[in-house]
């Protein structure tokens, strides 16, 4: 064990500064846009999965990340490892399960706000078949965050082995849960709810759009869910606003930041970009004001290009955008 206990081991020895848990596999995205998959003729493939894209975003920005998932015994298995070290990902938590292929995902580009998404990953996924004592308790909790996604409690084993790794979490600051409500792997939204409440009181940081945040804590105006969020026992709560930019909400303060606006090209790695950023901002202690704007900028970047992963900006790259914002007021 780490002689600090804040602090887990990267690959070269230093500190890790994420660790996310959850959902992995392929994108394949058309690289035809405002086309039906009928009528699409040539796809990308791409890294994906919610949790994943946010440990890349993450190392964009100099952290040392790594994610805790499962793939198939096959060759988009051997690409997602390839595809995680060369986006600068620690894969060594991430193992294989027999007989299950590694789930891929399409979509279909319809800017600025249509992407609709289909899951090939019926009636299970490997990402869902993490087992509780698979879990490195050790790296759990010395990670300076750790970031898991609703999807991931969706299915037993993975919902055991998440609650099992909170559990050793034991609350520690920068333990956040994405609200990612996926509606096509849930039975009904109280089925979700019921599982979401049962790790809010474990998290400290919240985060999700109006509609996510409605399925977590019943309220569908912004401040009420924020409010209902911290009543649960979250330090952080953070609200996507859509059009309206974002908001996040602490005992102590609320801040709203207007959306960064950009040529939508695909809409899907947007929360992604901005989960990574967040952990960035968070982690270098800045001000929640520029901790929101940060992030919402990132995630308008990756908004206005066509894949997710490998589109995460860089810092220089946000920074460049807001000092271009701050010069134009």
């Amino acid at each position: 064990m780490p002689s600090d206990p804040h602090e887990a081991t990267g690959t070269d020895g230093g500190a890790l500064d994420l660790l996310t848990m959850g959902r992995i596999g392929v994108d394949i995205y058309p690289l035809q846009i405002g086309v039906g998959l009928e009528d699409v003729e040539s796809f990308g493939k791409f890294l994906g999965g919610s949790p994943t894209n946010v440990a890349v975003a993450a190392a964009r920005h100099g952290l040392r990340t790594a994610v805790i998932s499962r793939v198939g015994e096959d060759a988009f298995g051997r690409y997602v490892h390839q595809a995680l070290q060369g986006l600068g990902v620690d894969d060594r938590f991430v193992s294989s399960v027999p007989g299950w292929p590694t789930p891929v995902t399409f979509c279909e580009l319809f800017p600025p706000d249509e992407f609709p998404l289909y899951f090939y990953r019926y009636p299970s996924a490997p990402d869902l078949q993490i087992r509780e004592e698979e879990i490195d308790e050790t790296a759990v909790r010395a990670a300076r965050v750790f970031w898991v996604t609703v999807t991931g409690l969706c299915q037993e084993p993975s919902r055991a082995a998440h609650l099992s790794a909170l559990r050793a979490r034991n609350g520690a600051r920068h333990t956040v849960v994405d609200l990612d409500y996926r509606p096509m792997f849930w039975d009904s939204v109280e089925e979700a709810r019921t599982a979401i409440d049962a790790v809010l009181g474990s998290v400290t940081v919240a985060v999700g759009n109006r509609e996510e945040c409605e399925t977590a804590v019943g309220e569908s105006d912004p401040l009420r869910a924020a409010d209902a969020l911290l009543e649960r026992g979250v330090e952080l709560a953070v609200v996507k606003l859509g059009s309206r930019g974002v908001m996040a909400r602490t005992a102590e303060e609320t801040v709203v930041v207007p959306t960064y606006p950009v040529q939508v090209v695909n809409g899907l790695g947007a929360g992604d970009a901005f989960g990574g950023a967040l952990c960035h901002g968070l982690l270098a202690g800045w001000p929640l004001q520029r901790v929101l704007r940060f992030a919402n900028v990132a995630g308008a970047v990756v908004a206005s290009r066509l894949e997710c992963s490998s589109a995460m900006p860089y810092t220089h790259e946000v920074e460049k955008l807001m000092d271009g914002e701050e010069d134009g007021r």
